[in-house]
């Protein structure tokens, strides 16, 4: 169930508003010993940007308690709004930040070719608007509260963007190593930029400090605040550059070798005296640490531009071309695997099912960005369903439809006319053949006309057959004609002949006597000709035993077939009873594994001109398969000269020593293709449906919404969040959390989808609207939490710290904990939590402070800051981040887990330990400096 989720941040919030209470409480015996900027007592209610204060504002200690308990609800709920809106905004950045374009590629030798690629740089969407989308309610509480207070600077915002720092750096990355399974580890895979982001993290913190109390102590000059926002684009800038292999990056040594399972060049940084790399050890599978304590394995990079920049003697286009096929052949392999394996662990299941079960284990190995991770864990958590189980059950039920031929509905008003059968055998001596023309559809009410014309073909009228010619009436009512042709006989041995019998000038010549003619002209009856409008009669020789042929030299047979058939024709002659022996040879393709061995011998009775042969071929469920054997043909063996086809017993002649010659002349034989080569290949179907799944999703299908009223369905519509037996990708019952967390939800969600669909303007107008609506709820947050922590006693940077950076951040710690497990990489789990610390500060505290700065100049005097509280938070969690980051650079020692995240349980255990520590000391220092405990700067 999710009740364990929301029980650690509860809990927290219960025990953190006791300790503070009791430190406020406390606090007021050292005010008289306070210094001039140092008070022990909470900050005084102030009028908020939106909500008014509530008064009188000296209420009993009743009253007191009953407004606490209102702002305290009111917070809670507003910050299930902002996670509301929030995925929504995220929504949109994800299909954004998911546009592709086509490219086209010139291979060495001249051939083009197309791919699909992303408009948008990972590295440049992680650091722009995937952080902005998870930080903006701190942004946009900086902005407005200086904006809001007549450009005063205020401790809410800035400690709330410092307090949710301290929470992602400690607590997200605490969870996120814990809860990887045991014995398995996370690393990050884009660790340049990795660097590059932790490295702004931290100077974004200390050039805070700098700022407040070193360059000019208690003011921030324009310049400062300016170039605060500035360092926004130059963190992205280099962390692009580190990403894209530029400038000095480009020089740093690189090594390659072949990967053992699927023999990619795979290119790593560094070299055996590299600050970071290694040498592969003699398993081949991590080797030895490096003196930077990295291994060449830890520095991979899968991203697909490790040969876009090779060096030229590595033939970087052929890697490239090469190592994308074969990854993308071992993907569809692995497909086709899961699936047969699906098949035989699930054999009650339809294919539906179990292509939606593959579906849903494709889309969960699928690399997945913070912004898809961020809106998973919310909807979980408000009811609205695992959104990859709805997707994978979407996508199967279409994969089944397309995989279903869909009948044509005839004409009403058309009648159709032709043969039924379109073929037709006849021996020699038959005498003559009927032909059957049939009529479909249309108004059976009607008479209609079609002509008809024998055409010779290696038969000839008036020797081998009567030539015939005229017109057939369907009255009313008449469903089937028939046409007569005569066969001529002879006494000619002859090769098999055939002529063909022609319908034309299908007319419909009268209604029905009762009713009129439909004034419609649409409607009018009319009267074409079918598919079969020919008809082709084969005339057999019966004067020969006949020639023995396969119908080709080759056949094609799909894996899935079961049994195949290949039919034995008997030609030029059907005289006697025949005995034809078969048997099969292997080639690429072994009886016993890939088909069934047979042998035998075909009986051909008088006049019998077709026997099959039946081979069983064993499906395996190959992706691509092409494997071949032979069936072979022995000599026929007359065994009995038989009858002429008409003759009976009582007048069969007494077969001479004439006819015995002429028989042996007639004799059976071996005809054209004597064997057929069978190659086998894969399932079309089981092919296609491989090919649909392997195609990589494009999130923002996932997460995105077409139109207003499929939002509006989502928003009243109750689904499962749990996401435990996540193998079996089926979508569950929603459990009695689901149904609690929609009904307090509900009136955000539906309020909410009234934001444009992700799909106008390319996701821009869900954007705006979003951001727009977080704004507003971020002031009421900001009003609220300011509200309560003067009723109850707490300072602003005390309130923001702990409660306000809190709640901003349990999405993100639920789409960590998400992405932690199933992410093979550590990128999104952790990667972006330096990026996002270092956005916050360059756009919370840069955007603010410019605007407050530049106005205060406008009057001519200077933007005051307090650096007291805010100088010592920023300090204390600085030197706390360095410890944090050491230690998971640390942990990436083989000896130590193998990762950032995850390892043996002992070392998860301690790592986490230490991380929830690191955030608790913080907490405490910080708070016992606000209430002047400990002395400030």
């Amino acid at each position: 169930m999710f009740l364990h989720r929301s029980f650690l941040p509860s809990s927290l919030l219960v025990f953190l508003l006791s300790g503070f209470l009791f430190l406020s409480c406390s606090g007021s015996a050292a005010a008289k010993s306070s210094e001039k900027n140092c008070s022990a007592s909470g900050d005084p209610c102030q009028e908020g940007v939106v909500l008014p204060v509530w008064n009188p504002q000296n209420p009993s200690v009743g009253d007191k308690v009953a407004r606490a308990i209102v702002y305290f609800v009111a917070l809670i709920y507003m910050f299930l709004g902002m996670s509301i809106i929030a995925d929504r905004f995220m929504s949109s950045i994800e299909v954004i930040t998911s546009q592709e374009k086509e490219i086209t590629i010139k291979r060495p030798n001249g051939e083009t070719t197309t791919a699909t690629v992303r408009i948008w740089n990972e590295t440049v969407s992680n650091l722009t608007l995937m952080a902005l989308g998870s930080s903006a309610p701190e942004i946009l509480l900086s902005v407005i509260e200086v904006c809001g207070h007549n450009f005063e600077a205020g401790a809410l915002g800035p400690s709330t963007i410092v307090g949710s720092a301290a929470f992602n750096m400690f607590v997200i990355i605490a969870l996120c190593v814990y809860v990887v399974p045991d014995g398995e580890t996370r690393k990050i895979k884009h660790l340049r930029v990795f660097f590059v982001t932790a490295a702004w993290s931290l100077f974004a913190y200390i050039w805070l400090y700098l700022i407040l109390s070193v360059f000019t102590p208690g003011e921030v000059e324009v310049w400062e605040a300016v170039l605060t926002f500035l360092f926004f684009p130059l963190c992205v800038v280099q962390a692009w550059v580190a990403d894209r292999r530029l400038l000095f990056y480009k020089y740093v040594r690189k090594r390659y070798r072949a990967d053992k399972n699927r023999g990619i060049i795979i290119e790593t940084e560094g070299g055996v005296d590299g600050g970071v790399g290694g040498m592969d050890g003699p398993g081949g599978g991590g080797g030895p640490l490096g003196p930077g304590g990295f291994t060449k394995m830890d520095m991979l990079e899968l991203d697909g531009q490790m040969a876009l920049n090779c060096h030229g003697g590595m033939g970087g286009a052929l890697m490239e071309e090469g190592g994308a096929k074969d990854e993308e052949d071992e993907a569809r392999r692995d497909m086709a695997r899961t699936l047969k394996d699906l098949k035989q662990r699930h054999p009650e299941k339809d294919m539906e099912q179990l292509i939606e079960m593959a579906n849903y284990q494709v889309l969960m190995q699928q690399q997945k960005s913070r912004a898809f991770y961020r809106i998973q864990a919310t909807r979980m958590m408000i009811g609205a369903g695992n959104i990859l189980k709805k997707h994978a059950a979407d996508q199967a039920r279409k994969v089944v439809s397309s995989q279903e031929t869909q009948a044509q509905e005839d004409d009403p008003h058309t009648v159709r006319l032709d043969f039924n059968p379109p073929l037709y055998q006849c021996f020699e001596n038959c005498g003559s053949l009927k032909l059957t023309v049939g009529r479909h559809g249309g108004d059976p009410g009607v008479t209609v006309k079609v002509d008809y014309r024998t055409e010779d073909g290696t038969a000839n009228a008036g020797s081998d057959y009567e030539f015939a010619e005229g017109t057939l009436v369907f009255k009313a009512g008449e469903t089937l004609k028939e046409i007569t042709v005569g066969v001529i006989d002879d006494d000619i041995f002859e090769e098999d002949e055939y002529f063909y019998v022609h319908l034309s000038n299908p007319r419909v010549v009268g209604y029905p006597e009762i009713g009129s003619a439909p004034l419609d002209t649409n409607a009018t009856p009319k009267a074409v000709l079918g598919d079969n409008h020919t008809a082709t009669v084969t005339i057999y020789d019966d004067d020969h035993a006949g020639i023995f042929t396969f119908e080709s030299s080759s056949q094609r047979v799909s894996e899935s077939v079961g049994v195949m058939e290949v039919k034995v024709l008997r030609t030029s002659g059907a005289r006697g009873l025949v005995a034809v022996p078969y048997r099969t040879l292997d080639g690429t393709a072994r009886g016993g594994e890939d088909y069934e061995l047979a042998t035998g011998k075909l009986e051909f009775q008088n006049d019998e001109t077709m026997k099959i042969i039946e081979v069983k071929i064993i499906d395996d469920e190959e992706y691509e398969k092409n494997k071949t054997f032979t069936i072979e043909l022995g000599e026929p063996v007359l065994l009995e000269i038989g009858q002429k086809h008409g003759d009976s017993n009582e007048n069969k002649p007494v077969v001479g020593a004439e006819e015995e010659e002429v028989a042996k002349m007639g004799c059976p034989s071996l005809g054209e293709h004597t064997q057929v080569e069978v190659v086998i290949e894969e399932s079309y179907e089981f092919k296609s449906t491989v090919d649909k799944l392997i195609k990589k999703t494009n999130l923002a299908l996932v997460v995105g919404s077409s139109s207003w009223r499929e939002q509006f369905v989502n928003a009243v519509t109750v689904s499962a969040g749990d996401d435990d037996e996540e193998e079996s990708g089926e979508e569950r019952l929603p459990s009695c959390f689901d149904y609690i967390m929609h009904f307090l939800t509900v009136f955000w969600k539906v309020l909410f989808a009234f934001v444009p669909p992700t799909e106008y303007w390319n996701g821009w107008a869900c954007f705006l609207v979003s951001i727009s609506l977080i704004g507003v709820l971020t002031a009421l947050t900001g009003d609220l939490a300011s509200h309560f922590g003067c009723t109850v006693g707490l300072k602003d940077s005390v309130t923001a710290v702990v409660f306000v950076a809190l709640g901003t951040s349990v999405p993100d710690t639920f789409a960590s904990k998400v992405a932690a497990i199933q992410d093979q990489y550590a990128d999104a789990s952790i990667g972006n939590v330096t990026g996002s610390n270092a956005v916050n500060v360059f756009l919370g505290i840069g955007v603010a402070w410019t605007i407050a700065a530049i106005a205060w100049r406008s009057r001519g005097k200077t933007f005051r800051v307090d650096p007291g509280n805010l100088a010592f938070s920023v300090t204390l969690f600085t030197i706390l981040a360095v410890v944090c980051v050491t230690v998971l650079l640390y942990r990436r020692r083989a000896a130590v887990a193998g990762g950032e995240l995850g390892g043996p349980r002992t070392s998860k255990m301690l790592t986490s330990l230490l991380f929830i520590s690191l955030w608790l000391i913080y907490i405490l220092l910080a708070s016992l400096e606000a209430y002047c405990h400990l002395p400030g700067f």
